[in-house]
């Protein structure tokens, strides 16, 4: 029984010091992760979806009259993704009547749905009048695959949908 006494360890006080210390080690390690998310925050911002939100809304009006003239065209316009030895997108316009659309301008891009960073264009040619084929390597995920058909300097046709490579 005096062994086991013996061995017992006495209490260590507890001293100014000792809360000194827990004190600055817990708020030392609160500051340390706080500012590590920060950073980790800030370096993988990608940006803003518009760079100027009054532009966007000065263009608002010119943006619906370009998409009630789209409609009033009843084209259709349509993507098809081709899988296996050739792998790529294949995009086909025809007008109201069927007929394949000529004298277009394909200008497609592959925006990535959470880094604006990882964007990137995609070349397209002509096939045939109103069929367009890509010439760039599509990467695999999800993509939203933005289409723009213009003739001369304007935009006759924009789209814009999901797509899984």
């Amino acid at each position: 029984m005096s062994s086991a006494a013996a061995t017992a360890r006495t209490p260590r006080p507890i001293t100014g010091r000792t809360v000194l210390i827990y004190f600055l080690g817990f708020f030392g390690i609160v500051f340390a992760m706080n500012f590590y998310m920060v950073r980790v925050a800030l370096s993988s911002f990608s940006g803003v979806e518009t760079e100027s939100s009054y532009k966007a809304g000065l263009s608002f009006k010119n943006d619906i009259a370009a998409a009630q003239a789209q409609d009033a065209r009843h084209w259709s316009v349509e993507a098809t993704l081709q899988r296996g030895d050739n792998p790529g997108v294949v995009i086909t316009a025809r007008d109201a009547q069927g007929q394949a659309l000529s004298g277009l301008v394909a200008e497609v891009r592959l925006a990535h749905p959470t880094d604006k960073r990882r964007d990137l264009s995609v070349e397209f040619v002509e096939l045939t009048p109103g069929q367009f084929k890509s010439l760039t390597p599509m990467p695999k995920g999800p993509w939203d695959l933005v289409i723009g058909l213009k003739r001369e300097t304007e935009t006759v046709f924009r789209s814009k949908s999901r797509v899984s490579l």
